[in-house]
This record gives structure tokens, sequence and C-alpha cells, in this order.
């Protein structure tokens, strides 16, 4: 048997890869990638193993621990058809063109919710032929969070997608890029407004730190408090904005697109729980929403990710939390939705001034320095636990894209494995 040196075959898992995969979380990446026309899977084992597995070694490694306890990530031999799932569905009872939509919300409730193997990669492709009333067939691919967050593996995803108009052309990104200020200008607003960041600061951890400990959201229609959420079913629905209408809304706002997408969100939430008990329109819930922390304006290549040397856009976990309460559906917010815009703006752009997100950041890494990841991953529980919903959202390219001469018309994202119940 051939032998290979342990830093030839091994390299550390993160910190937050090792969060993801304890005994108190795992969790998942879906992605899902919508057919414009049927689905010839022929290509799918030349194209993962070509395109797909040389992206990052981890999509051909397994998590291990070494002889001091410490996971590490292993690269194995990969078996794409261990890999390769492709359901069958009941049969159409209509002599019609049969919209599996029904199905197809089932198989991906379950899989949301399965454990993938960890005697091999942890990653999975579901092929889905059938035709829904959104496309002529499904792409799911399912990674588990510690290969990633959405940011990488939107890059990686796309690193095997083509144009749709032009192979040969790269795909673009909508820019946001906003006017930079001097560096003078910016010194002096900095010490300026010092103290109030301070104190800012201090309210803001202090309130994160309640309630990932002590304090949780009232039971209501989007949280039943249950304590066993390993054995809960999950529903997977969706809907779809029109972007030029966002944009539309941000613009006579002043505004971000993220604060607007937040608003129409937190408030769509009130209305449901409204509609379910009229009582908890006025509970004190809480959304966590993600925030991207790499300091870069649209994606990377794959390549400049995966480069060590540099962090600013590093493959992995760059992200944090900040918690923003859902506003109470008053009868003036009632009246006037964008009210929960306003606030989802002023709430949000408090919590990036102050310095409680990167303090988080340092207690999570104490804890692990201290007690071990064990003892951060059950402190990154509990802040999910405690709180009613994540909000995280990836941008994707302008042009169409396509995968294997499949034009694809839609692409989207969701976690899963989190425990909020």
């Amino acid at each position: 048997m051939e032998r290979f040196h342990e830093e030839e075959i091994e390299e550390p898992v993160s910190p937050t890869g090792q969060y993801l995969t304890s005994s108190s979380l795992s969790v998942y990446i879906l992605g899902v990638l919508e057919s414009e026309v049927p689905i010839d899977d022929s290509q799918t084992v030349p194209l993962l193993q070509n395109l797909f597995l040389p992206i990052n070694s981890r999509f051909s490694s397994i998590m291990i621990r070494d002889k001091n306890g410490e996971k590490k990530w292993k690269k194995v031999e990969v078996k794409l058809e261990d890999h390769i799932k492709v359901p069958t569905f009941p049969n159409g009872k209509s002599s019609n063109l049969f919209l599996y939509d029904e199905y197809l919300d089932e198989y991906m409730s379950t899989i949301a919710v399965e454990h993938l193997p960890q005697n091999r990669p942890l990653w999975e492709l579901h092929i889905i032929k059938y035709p829904t009333s959104n496309a002529k067939g499904t792409l799911v691919f399912k990674l588990h969070h510690a290969l990633g967050d959405g940011f990488s593996l939107m890059g990686a995803l796309l690193s095997c997608m083509q144009r749709a108009d032009n192979t040969s052309l790269p795909f673009t990104l909508p820019s946001s890029q906003r006017p930079k200020a001097s560096s003078i200008s910016n010194t002096k607003g900095f010490f300026k407004k010092l103290p109030s960041i301070f104190f800012q600061t201090i309210s803001e951890f202090g309130w994160s730190f309640l309630k990932s400990k002590l304090i949780e959201d009232d039971q209501t229609p989007i949280r039943s408090c249950a304590e066993d959420f390993k054995t809960r079913q999950m529903t997977i629905s969706d809907v779809t904005f029109s972007l030029d209408l966002i944009k539309d809304v941000k613009s006579k706002l002043g505004v971000s697109i993220n604060d607007v997408l937040a608003g129409v969100i937190f408030f769509g939430i009130r209305l449901y729980m409204q509609e379910i008990n009229l009582k908890s329109s006025q509970t004190q819930s809480t959304a966590l929403v993600l925030l991207n922390t790499r300091n870069i304006e649209g994606y990377k290549s794959v390549k400049e990710m995966i480069e060590k040397t540099n962090s600013r856009s590093a493959w992995g976990n760059q992200y944090a939390f900040l918690h923003v309460s859902i506003p109470e559906l008053s009868d003036s917010k009632y009246a006037n939705p964008l009210e929960f815009i306003r606030e989802a703006h002023k709430d949000m752009t408090k919590k990036k001034n102050s310095l409680a997100t990167p303090l988080t950041g340092m207690l999570l890494d104490m804890l692990r320095k201290l007690r071990g990841p064990e003892a951060a991953a059950s402190y990154l529980r509990s802040t999910l636990r405690n709180s009613s919903t994540t909000i995280s959202n990836i941008i994707g390219p302008v042009e169409q894209m396509a995968v294997a001469n499949h034009p694809i018309k839609g692409f989207y994202f969701m976690v899963a494995g989190s425990p909020e119940v």
C-alpha cells in the first residue's frame, strides 16, 4: 500500500466547520437549479468528475479525527454513483401533463432533514426528471455547511456553469459599489462617533449575549418551542418578487435592497402570525440576519477563493449574525407596510455600526480555545434556537445560466438543519 505523509492528505477543519459538524449542530445547504428543458443526465458523471470535484479538495474529502482528536479533512477516492440520486415519483393520474410540484416539495422536505453519511464526502446531487409548474426538471445539490458558506458554494457552482447566451463570455454580477469618502473625513467622523459606537457596542453585545443564553423568543405560529427538533418535519415553499419593484422601493426610501427584502419578509411573517393567532402579532420575535464578512465586491474566482494568502475572499465559512427584532404589527404599520422597511433599515444600520458582531466572533473563539469546539457549537446552537428565523441572501449573475447545455430559469439556496423551531 502506498504511504502518504499526513500533511499531504489532511488539512485542518476550520473552527466554524467544527461547530457545524458537532453533536449540537449539523447544518446543510440546498442549492436548487430549475431547468428550462427536460434533464438529460448522461453527462452528470463527467461533469462532476472534471468540473465539480477539482474545485476544492473538500468535495473529495471526509472528516476524520487525528490522533490528538482534532478534526481534519482527509482526501479519499470518490464513488460518484454514491452521490448521485435520481428519485422515482408515482405516475400521474391525469392524461394531461402532470405537474409534480407536490411530490418535489415532499422529496425536498425529506432530504432536507436527512443526515449525509460521514464515511463519504459531504455532498449529494439529486436529479429530478419530472416537470413542475416552475421547470421541466430540477437539480438539487445538498452540501454540508462545513464545506463552505453560500458565497463559497455559489462561486463553486457558478464555475460549473456557462452563460446561456454566449458560453465564451464570463458572468457579470450586479455592482454594489458606493462612493468612498476621503480617508481624512472618515477618520474625523470615526473619532466623532467613537463614544456612541462604544455605548452602542456594549448595548448590542449585551443584548446578543442574553438572547443567545437566556432570553428565548415567544411561542408563535413560526416558533413552537419544541425541544426535539431533530424529529420535526420540514416544509419548503417559495415566492418570487419583482427585482425592479424592489429597486424602485429602495430608491424611493433611500435604503438597501437587503433592507427592502428584510422589511417585506418581516411584514409577511407578521401577517401570517396574525392570520393564525391574532395575539401573536404583538409577540417578541427575533430574526438572525446573516452577513458575509468578506471585505469584497462581488464573487471572486474559485482559484482566488482557495488561495490561502487571499484572506479577503477566502473559501470557507465567513459570516456573522445580526439579532434583528421583527417589528410588531400595529394598525399604523398595517396601513403603511413601508414602516417595516424603515425599521429594518434603522435596526440593521445601527447594529452594523457597532462592534458587537466581531466581539461575538471573539467570544466564540475564546470558548473554543478554553472549553473546546463543542462548547462554542453549543453557544451557536442556542443563538439559533432562541430566535424565530434566519434571513440570508446571495446575489446571482445578470445573465441566464446553463449547465451541460441545460438553460437554467431559477437558482436558489436554502439552509436546512438549523434548530429554530
